[in-house]
């Protein structure tokens, strides 16, 4: 493998086309597509400041490094990337990748980030101004993940996320196979029209979620105060710990929960209109 070391680079394509090649304290400067199609590359505390430095590359590492926001779009059309202790400031990133391993990366300007990428694994990541985040990706798996933005997981499919706290309104809409442990969902409209949504041990907050689903499972969930008109049109089997504000015409299924403020059950209603809300411990408020 080639080392290049202590180096600073420029302008069009300055590194294009490499191979088995080792960046240690490099700097990308302002210009365009520095290492578009590489293969096995390791990047080691270096910094990127131009567009599109990696596109069209199979094989690569990068490691304690910064993405600053002049590197927009800066993983695209890739395979096999790891990236460890690293700092994405630029938006736009990682698209039409597969294979995506994150460890201990933060991303504070993630607008427009993983979309249409696929056997993704983060661990110990944080994002924020992340809105439609992880669009259209299938085969993700997260732990221990912070978010902040709107409109993340649409149309995604086989996920699973432990131990997150995600601020997003409208998340996990038109998502398939979903399952979510012992984390914290903060955002209105959650997970409408989803299909096999399953949350476990997890506290919901936010108006109007979980409606228009199919296939919802809730097991030892806990809804905040701002979580009213709850399961709309959904077909569910729920094991709610505590209150919910209010549920409204649930389709079909099974809802136990130790007390609700209202049940609205109204003409508006889609058949079957069988499901079943039991009260394990006191009665309607």
């Amino acid at each position: 493998m080639q080392l290049i070391e202590n180096k600073e680079f420029g302008g069009e394509r300055p590194l294009f086309a490499s191979h088995d090649l080792k960046l240690v304290n490099v700097t990308i400067h302002a210009g365009e597509s520095a290492l578009k199609e590489c293969s096995n590359i390791v990047a080691d505390n270096c910094r990127f400041e131009g567009k599109y430095p990696f596109w069209h590359v199979d094989g690569f590492v990068i490691n304690n490094c910064v993405f600053t926001e002049g590197a927009r779009a800066a993983l695209w059309y890739s395979r096999n990337l790891e990236m460890t202790h690293t700092r994405v400031e630029a938006p736009k990133m990682f698209r039409e990748m597969q294979g995506v391993k994150l460890t201990d990366v933060v991303i504070p300007h993630a607008q427009e980030t993983l979309w249409h990428c696929s056997d993704v694994d983060l661990d110990d990541v944080r994002v924020a101004d992340a809105d439609y985040l992880f669009m259209h990706g299938t085969n993700i798996k997260i732990n221990n993940y912070r978010q902040q933005g709107n409109y993340s997981f649409q149309y995604c499919k086989n996920v699973v996320i432990r131990n997150a706290h995600i601020e997003s309104k409208d998340a996990f809409w038109n998502s398939e196979n979903v399952t979510v442990f012992d984390s914290e969902i903060d955002g209105e409209y959650l997970g409408w029209h989803s299909h096999n949504l399953h949350l476990i041990n997890c506290h919901i907050n936010g108006t109007q979620p979980l409606c228009y689903c199919h296939n919802l499972v809730l097991e030892n969930c806990t809804f905040g105060d701002e979580a009213d008109l709850a399961f709309e049109e959904s077909e569910l089997q729920a094991d709610v710990i505590g209150r919910i504000v209010s549920i409204k015409n649930p389709t079909t299924g099974h809802i136990s929960l130790d007390s609700v403020g209202e049940i609205i059950l109204d003409d508006n209603i889609k058949q079957p209109a069988d499901c079943k809300i039991e009260l394990k411990g006191s009665k309607t408020e």
